[in-house]
């Protein structure tokens, strides 16, 4: 099996609508691939302690998460017929309503794509050292883990 290149993962604050429709767009010219799934994780405006989830903001330590993402991105194209995959996750601020995690797969056929995208969110939920500090309305603050 070829060695895929390592992708940048982290991306300085929200992830964009215009990121993500560029993302796809550029597989237009992929003529073997038949399907794409995406999961678009957004910051949900949660309520803790009668205070409103206004953001989160995300810090992780690069040099052991990076390796392990790498790890869970051959995993995948190991155990999928995966043409492409792709992973980004925010750091820093992201407020209410935007994107924070975008993981994209891409296959000749749909339940590569749907399993990979499946298999690759839960893997990063359970394994990667992310944190997510919530942002409450009386501007105190929650930590939760890779969030």
């Amino acid at each position: 099996m070829e060695e895929k290149k390592k992708k940048k993962v982290f991306i300085d604050g929200p992830i964009s609508a215009q990121f993500i429709a560029d993302s796809i767009s550029k597989h237009s010219s992929k003529k073997n691939i038949g399907a794409h799934n995406i999961f678009l994780g957004q910051i949900r405006q949660d309520k803790i302690n009668d205070e409103q989830v206004i953001a989160i903001e995300y810090t992780c330590y690069k040099e052991m998460a990076e390796p392990i993402l790498d790890a869970i991105r051959e995993d995948c194209f190991v155990k999928y017929p995966l043409t492409c995959l792709h992973i980004y996750h925010s750091l820093g601020l992201v407020n209410a309503g935007e994107i924070c995690l975008f993981v994209f797969t891409s296959s000749a056929h749909r339940q590569a794509a749907i399993e990979a995208c499946s298999y690759l969110v839960e893997r990063i939920k359970k394994e990667v050292p992310i944190w997510g500090k919530e942002i409450l309305s009386d501007t105190s603050s929650v930590w939760k883990n890779n969030q």
